[in-house]
């Protein structure tokens, strides 16, 4: 017999996994870090282009995709449809690292390591739909691991958590969250290393 969960679990799950979503987990990484690292006028320096070129665009081509059909939903958790939105995303990111390597003349590595995230995502998705949720997430504590170890320990729980939900809401099996994390891990630990190596 298939156990069902309950309706407040399940709404519970959907709170967190909405919440959480790779989106606003990036946007509350670079907050976090704008406000550690930066003065007001580095962070907006900063965080205005990713915002117009990257979060903007993204969440306008969602909403309009969902509108017209060819999305079933925000997560976009159909898999042939997801090919598109990678696409889309990994072509705003690669715009705004050529407008960063042109303004500031070094190559952002956060953003790089998006888009390699985006590109390993992009390819496991031939095979299997690995959670992007739960991808992201990891990434984002692998962002704060580099500024504030007990954050990285923190988003690490909220990322278990995060891929916890996507199971339990039906939008990924057990295999697609665990495939998600190992690529988040494999791309994470390569961030990491090359953070560890560009500071020294």
């Amino acid at each position: 017999m298939e156990e069902t969960s309950s309706p407040l679990l399940l709404r519970i799950s959907k709170v967190i996994s909405d919440f959480f979503n790779p989106l606003t987990s990036l946007i509350i990484f670079f907050i976090y870090m704008s406000v550690r690292e930066y003065s007001l006028k580095e962070s907006l320096l900063y965080f205005v282009p990713v915002l117009l070129m990257i979060i903007v665009p993204v969440v306008i081509w969602l909403i309009w995709n969902v509108k017209t059909g060819r999305y079933t939903n925000m997560d976009v958790s159909n898999r042939v449809q997801r090919k598109t939105l990678y696409i889309f995303i990994a072509a705003c990111v690669v715009t705004y690292l050529i407008f960063n390597y042109v303004r500031n003349g070094y190559i952002d590595l956060v953003m790089l390591f998006i888009l390699i995230l985006l590109f390993t995502l992009q390819i496991s998705n031939f095979f299997i739909k690995s959670s992007m949720h739960t991808a992201f997430n990891i990434f984002v504590a692998a962002l704060f691991f580099t500024l504030d170890w007990k954050m990285g320990l923190i988003w690490l729980g909220i990322a278990i958590l995060v891929g916890i939900t996507r199971v339990i809401l039906k939008r990924h099996t057990v295999k697609e969250v665990f495939m998600g994390a190992g690529i988040a891990f494999m791309v994470s630990f390569l961030y990491l290393y090359c953070n560890i190596q560009f500071q020294h």
